[in-house]
């Protein structure tokens, strides 16, 4: 596969397309069009955005990602969580329905895309690894929540302010609970019976579409509207127009930072999404820097034709590939769909109530929220449960860039803390063996009453070199007969600087206690590194050893090494 087809994956399937796929792309595509009419208006109201837009941001970016992605399942278009996103962030900067707000959240997506495009490029898809699955379950059990509770004021038909924080969307409602419009809370109730009653029936049955026709048929026969019932109204119809954002809206110090959040919570969303689906595949590899290309570019481009952020969504890109889905030639068929909808049929939503849209939002969002897992944690490790409910509370109650901070920064500071105090093990030797287990773990073992064997199960630096020593240290002092230390070194990967530094001063301090320090199994980099910062002739190629037993058994036959080009020719350097 040459540069160009890495970097337009279009050119891997499309020259090769079969016929005997087209059947299922059409078919794919076609279902999930009809899912992301409904689905579009929704989202588009949860970022606080006339419904249109959700249809505009359905079009651009299911083009250019069939272009650039690598997954050829993935539907990217808009989304819950990141509609919610918008909503949290844009709402701060201009009032809600304001044309300052609409531009502000096209050029959210600009920048959105923009920074996916320069993390792709600069091949920063490792930054996955900083959301770890308690962090990830956290935040969107939180952000499903908040979504739906939001969902009250369409569905009571009640003026209930939005908010990002949970308890204030309660209080609000509760203040607001004698006002519900009855008529509209049942036509919304119903709506959710209605999804929940089909998928029932049968999954492949677009349930959220079955809702929107029975609402839109139900308030135009009963002239409902007349009777309080809000509806979509008129819808503009006709395609996105090309328009550059509006870069002279200001307050980029606050805008800025929001979309590089977004940018990684989007990215890892579709990427779970888009390697679950690779998985059951198995015909295609989905690239993450690629993928951030190409959810950049989707973004990027897509924000030049009226299209706020959008990602991988998982109910959609689910549907599609169970649909039959077998290329990204399904996602441009939903684009035209859409793309048809607007041109000839929007008068047909003029009557479709926001009751309905809160409804499939709701149903939507309510699988997000994931209790088994959390279970789960809890018997299986209460450290990564606390940072779970850590970022579901914070997110709860301080809305969700502080919830996915809080989450990235939680995890971090307890990955720092285990290198920290990295786990270091006293060995004895089976009796009769060669080999040697954990003194705690292990019964019956060999060991001397002058000797300490351990070894330390993780790359040694800066961090962690200080309580390296504080245990060898402590061995030392508890048992002054122990004359020579012998160290498995065969967990240390890597050992930096200030590490090499720490273990000189530390190999110093034995000897003038006259401690004799002998290391075994040393892999390839790590003696690499004692040979260049000299700590090799320090500890002495003599008392460096092929195996713990090699070492233990120093006083007999004893492989050493003179010097570093004699070990390279007999192939004994390990790498």
């Amino acid at each position: 596969m040459n540069r160009i087809q890495r970097f337009f994956p279009i050119l891997q399937w499309l020259p090769n397309y079969q016929k005997a796929h087209l059947g299922g792309d059409v078919f794919a595509g076609l279902t999930v069009g009809i899912m992301l009419i409904p689905q579009g208006m929704a989202y588009a109201l949860i970022a606080g955005l006339p419904p249109v837009y959700g249809l505009y941001a359905s079009i651009v970016p299911q083009i250019i990602y069939a272009i650039f992605g690598t997954s050829r399942q993935l539907s990217v278009a808009p989304v819950a969580m990141d509609s919610l996103l918008v909503a949290a962030g844009v709402s701060v900067l201009a009032t809600e329905g304001s044309d300052a707000y609409i531009g502000f959240a096209l050029l959210l997506a600009f920048f959105m895309g923009l920074f996916q495009l320069l993390l792709g490029v600069f091949r920063m898809g490792f930054i996955t690894n900083l959301l770890s699955k308690p962090v990830i379950s956290g935040f969107t059990s939180a952000a499903a929540l908040i979504i739906g509770l939001n969902q009250l004021k369409y569905l009571l038909g009640t003026e209930i302010e939005k908010s990002n924080k949970v308890y204030e969307i309660i209080w609000n409602a509760l203040q607001k609970l004698d006002e519900t419009h009855l008529t509209t809370l049942l036509i919304g109730v119903g709506g959710i019976t209605v999804i929940k009653g089909v998928k029932k029936i049968h999954n492949s049955i677009p349930g959220a579409l079955v809702a929107v026709v029975f609402g839109t048929v139900l308030v135009y026969g009963l002239q409902l509207s007349d009777s309080g019932v809000s509806i979509v109204q008129q819808i503009p119809e006709g395609l996105p127009a090309f328009s550059l954002p509006n870069f002279d809206l200001g307050k980029m110090g606050e805008l800025i930072p929001l979309a590089l959040t977004i940018s990684v919570v989007a990215f890892m969303e579709a990427y779970s999404v888009a390697k679950a689906i690779e998985t059951k595949r198995k015909d295609y590899k989905v690239v993450a820097n690629q993928e951030l290309i190409g959810l950049g570019a989707a973004n990027l481009i897509g924000s030049l034709f009226q299209s706020y952020p959008v990602t991988g969504g998982f109910s959609r890109s689910a549907v599609n590939h169970q649909s039959g889905a077998n290329t990204p030639l399904s996602s441009i068929i939903s684009a035209g769909l859409i793309a048809l909808t607007l041109l000839f049929l929007t008068p047909l939503f003029y009557y479709l109530p926001t009751a309905i849209l809160a409804s499939v939002i709701m149903v939507a969002v309510s699988s997000l929220v994931d209790f088994g897992y959390a279970a789960k944690l809890w018997r299986d490790s209460k450290v990564e449960f606390g940072l779970l409910m850590a970022t579901f509370l914070v997110t709860l109650n301080f809305s969700m860039v502080p919830g996915i901070v809080t989450g990235v920064v939680l995890s971090i500071l307890v990955l720092l803390y285990r290198a920290a105090y990295p786990h270091v093990a006293i060995l004895g030797r089976l009796k009769g063996q060669r080999e040697f287990r954990n003194i705690k773990r292990f019964t019956d073992l060999e060991v001397w009453e002058n000797k300490l064997i351990l070894r330390v199960d993780a790359p040694i630096a800066f961090i962690n070199i200080q309580y390296v020593r504080e245990f060898i240290e402590h061995q030392i002092d508890t048992n002054p007969e122990i004359k020579e230390i012998v160290l498995d070194a065969s967990a240390i990967s890597y050992i930096d600087a200030s590490a090499t530094q720490g273990f000189s001063d530390m190999i110093q301090s034995l000897h003038d206690k006259g401690v004799k320090v002998l290391i075994a199994e040393l892999v390839g980099p790590v003696r690499d590194i004692f040979y260049k910062t000299g700590l090799l002739d320090e500890v002495e190629e003599k008392n460096i050893f092929l195996t713990v037993h090699d070492a233990l058994e120093a006083g007999l036959e004893s492989k050493t090494y003179p010097n570093r080009e004699k070990a390279v020719q007999h192939g004994e350097l390990f790498e």
